[in-house]
């Protein structure tokens, strides 16, 4: 398992079980929103869930957030976890 997919199971878990974020994880989960609601899917991950996105609109929001995150200077999600 790679360490990006741990930080996204590891937030995953933590917001399933109604758990306190850490201000990193808070941070990636509010650009996550925000890129969607640019995208015009924040209604549809309101509706269906991040799961109900198709495979490249989760790409899309990915590689932005990789992009924003490099403009912002932020630690990569291996570096987070």
């Amino acid at each position: 398992m790679s360490k990006s997919s741990s930080l996204k199971k590891k937030i995953k878990m933590k917001i399933k079980l109604n758990r306190e974020l850490t201000p990193m994880e808070k941070m990636r989960e509010a650009l996550k929103y925000e890129i969607a609601e640019e995208l015009g899917l924040k209604e549809k991950v309101d509706k269906l869930g991040w799961s109900g996105l198709t495979a490249e609109e989760t790409g899309r929001i990915g590689g932005i957030m990789t992009k924003k995150k490099r403009i912002m200077n932020l630690p990569k999600n291996e570096d987070i976890v």
